[in-house]
């Protein structure tokens, strides 16, 4: 007997067999539920409460099957999964509350196919729910990606023309080998020609995407996540290297591969070396270096070193000045009390 199901999913499920196997008998549905016959009545049951027409037939070709004419929707969802599925929407995309955005338009139609019932609930925490704009967030054309993730199933070069950071715009032939979701962004793993390695280019910055007629053979035992991981953190313009004094095991969850490899130090390898690079010292310095809890040094990198002195300077006139007591003034306001 299957353990764990919920009640909806094999009443569901039961309604695909129907759909694909007109006729099907309470023993044999009971088979393929892997429940009793007791059980597998009861989920045709809960079909017929639900507005679909199960029509049962005696006799030697008999069973249940669904009524000549019945108009199902496409894809049946679950409650639970119908509002995941809202929930996953909106966490990536907030501007999907909105029925005007095109994943919100795109949502609309899936809640509208929905059965009665379950519309209602997905469409109300649609309403309901208040969605923050996340002010670095970066939508990847879905035209531009889908061009793309076909030539990557077709192993055909591309030529895209991209923009980067800094506004400067180039063309670019690549071999492209993974769309790769990091984040809540989009990144294109390949090979470029142009610059003869591997790239990694953020696909809401790629302008077209062209297939050529030329193949290309994908990596043998390629990782795209892992590739790409390694990817980000090495080849930009200012070098970078930091020792950390606490071992690589303690180090690594608080670096992201984008920060660089980590490299055991000593002979005991009671400390550790990161070397990476990066286009934007302060942001490494700011953002990620301070976040770190251990005790550190930049050995390389006299840009990321100018960076931390910046930081540190900013940080230190924070405190430079007599305290000021109670900290009348600010913040002293009640809060619901």
């Amino acid at each position: 007997m299957q353990t764990g199901t919920s009640p909806t999913a094999r009443a569901l499920r039961t309604l695909e067999i129907l759909r694909t196997r007109p006729g099907t008998t309470a023993e044999q549905l009971a088979e393929k539920l892997g429940v009793t016959d007791r059980a597998a009545r009861r989920y045709v049951a809960i079909l017929r409460e639900a507005g679909i027409p199960v029509d049962s037939v005696r006799g030697p070709h008999g069973g249940y099957r669904l009524r000549r004419g019945t108009r199902l929707p496409p894809v049946s969802f679950t409650q639970n999964e119908a509002l995941g599925l809202v929930m996953a929407v909106l966490d990536g995309r907030p501007a999907a509350t909105d029925p005007g955005d095109l994943v919100g338009s795109a949502l609309g139609k899936v809640i509208q196919a929905l059965p009665e019932g379950i519309g209602r609930q997905a469409a109300a925490l649609r309403e309901h729910a208040a969605a923050a704009p996340d002010p670095g967030a970066a939508y990847a054309d879905p035209a531009v990606t889908s061009a793309l993730v076909d030539a990557i199933a077709a192993r055909r070069r591309v030529v895209i023309t991209y923009r980067s950071a800094a506004g400067n715009q180039w063309q670019a032939e690549v071999d492209p080998w993974a769309v790769v979701v990091r984040r809540a962004r989009w990144y294109l793993l390949c090979h470029s020609h142009r610059a003869d390695a591997v790239r990694t280019y953020r696909v809401d910055r790629v302008l077209a995407a062209e297939e050529s007629a030329v193949g290309f053979r994908m990596p043998e035992d390629l990782d795209p996540v892992v590739l790409l991981e390694e990817n980000l953190g090495s080849g930009w313009a200012f070098p970078t290297r930091v020792l950390f004094d606490a071992p690589v095991e303690r180090v690594a969850p608080w670096v992201g591969p984008a920060m660089g490899q980590l490299e055991p130090v000593g002979v005991a390898e009671e400390r550790c070396v990161l070397v990476g690079s990066t286009r934007n010292p302060a942001m490494y310095a700011q953002e990620w270096l301070a976040a770190v809890p251990f005790d550190f040094q930049v050995v390389g990198g006299t840009e990321l070193r100018e960076a931390v002195a910046t930081l540190a300077a900013r940080l230190g006139a924070a405190v430079s000045g007599p305290a000021s007591g109670d900290g009348a003034g600010w913040g002293s306001g009640s809060r619901g009390e």
